[in-house]
């Protein structure tokens, strides 16, 4: 029997897996390795692995197995320039923070008021958010993040960029009306 080509399901996802690895890879590291380079691997390594995902067409499913494949990777990356043994509870406290952060996306997605009842248009809609994210300028992208899949306040934002919390005010204020006009022009059915 045939299985369904994954390899579209895994682009769409991309982005999503981005807004996520950024969040969640330690700001020493960030100097070092890029996130995108993390989720490429984790891409590579579901498309490899492909023939273990039995649930096609289930987006929330595809979701979840992609973040766990990205949750490995980050914990070989940290243990790597760590040079730890292997601590399966550091894993798993990755994968839990990676569910969490998806989560959060999904909950501020319903906040922006454009999260819409049926499942699989929710699931397109938490893709697009991905992606319009990562359109975004830099520096509003990473204070968005970090407020909204982080959940850090405005204070603690400004510390980490080095800028006022009025700037960061400005960022988050900005970014959000970028992502409300890109998720508002989206057009209907892709």
């Amino acid at each position: 029997m045939n299985e369904p080509d994954l390899a579209p399901d895994l682009a769409r996802c991309r982005s999503y897996l981005l807004a996520i690895a950024r969040v969640e890879l330690p700001r020493y590291l960030r100097a070092k390795d890029d996130a995108s380079d993390v989720v490429q691997l984790a891409l590579l390594e579901a498309h490899r692995d492909r023939d273990q995902f039995n649930d096609h067409g289930d987006d929330a499913k595809l979701r979840a197995w992609l973040r766990t494949i990205l949750a490995h990777k980050l914990a070989n990356l940290i243990r790597y320039n760590r040079q730890e043994k292997r601590d399966v509870n550091r894993e798993r406290a990755l994968e839990q923070s990676l569910a969490a952060s998806s989560s959060r996306l999904e909950a501020w997605l319903a906040d922006l008021g454009t999260l819409p009842p049926d499942r699989a248009a929710r699931n397109e809609q938490v893709l697009a958010l991905a992606e319009a994210l990562v359109g975004l300028p830099d520096a509003q992208r990473e204070a968005v993040e970090l407020r909204f899949l982080d959940g850090l306040p405005v204070k603690e934002i400004a510390d980490r960029l080095g800028k006022t919390t009025t700037a960061v005010a400005g960022l988050l204020h900005r970014g959000l009306a970028a992502l409300r006009d890109r998720l508002r022009d989206e057009p209907e059915g892709e």
